[in-house]
């Protein structure tokens, strides 16, 4: 056993030898750990032993384990801000992440009930519909789903979504007036297990935003992360 690994119970002796090589800077977020086989050999654990280490660690959020790839440390979890809006990709830069998205859905499309009340929208009016998925570093860390009025915005679909973030181009294009937060923790729905690549029995959180910019509903969003990768903050002067 090395001389990292301390004694006592052996799955924590292993925890506290990921955790330091974390702390310390040696394995940095978003690097791939040793592979369990490997472990095993640098500890002496059995394998059982160290999956459930690293298990531990993964549900407390210091690992991320990708099925076929590997288990990696995590970057820490994203903010969401409550009083101001930011840029998926400048929030995963400030952690130190590589942002990359996925085109998911890109068109324009007639808008259905709920579309149309929360767009304050006349029902089956044109709308503009983005359906992204943001990585850090490869691994999908957030669902956008996000309407725009096209009328505010009737370039938006011309725009690089890889390069680029609608959030960014928005806040470029229109000066924002008034903005409505809700948040809501829930379970996921297939769709979105799959696309975060996470079990259905663990939580997502959902943070839905509508933006105006004067008396126009800009867009309304749902941006969707897992729990356990997500924070919320703010400051407010009263």
């Amino acid at each position: 056993m090395p001389q990292d690994v301390s004694p006592g119970p052996l799955y924590r002796a292993i925890k506290k030898y990921v955790v330091d090589n974390i702390d310390s800077g040696e394995w940095v977020p978003g690097c791939r750990i040793p592979s369990e086989s490997e472990i095993v050999k640098i500890v002496g654990a059995s394998r059982m032993t160290v999956n459930r280490a690293l298990r531990e660690l993964s549900s407390e959020g210091r690992l991320t384990r990708v099925q076929g790839v590997g288990t990696f440390v995590a970057h820490p979890p994203a903010q969401v801000t409550l009083l101001s809006i930011r840029s998926i990709d400048d929030e995963i830069a400030e952690r130190g992440g590589v942002h990359s998205c996925r085109i998911v859905t890109k068109e324009q499309r007639q808008a259905p009930v709920a579309v149309a009340r929360a767009l304050e929208i006349s029902t089956y009016a044109p709308v503009f519909h983005v359906v992204l998925l943001h990585s850090c570093d490869g691994l999908p860390v957030q669902i956008e789903d996000r309407f725009v009025n096209p009328v505010t915005a009737p370039d938006l679909l011309d725009q690089d979504f890889t390069t680029t973030t609608p959030s960014k181009y928005l806040l470029g294009l229109l000066p924002v007036t008034e903005v409505e937060h809700n948040i809501e923790a829930r379970l996921p729905e297939e769709s979105e297990g799959q696309m975060l690549d996470i079990s259905l029995a663990k939580p997502v959180l959902e943070f839905r935003r509508r933006t105006w910019s004067g008396s126009r509903v800009v867009t309304s969003v749902s941006l969707v992360s897992a729990g356990s990768e997500t924070y919320l903050g703010g400051r407010f002067k009263v």
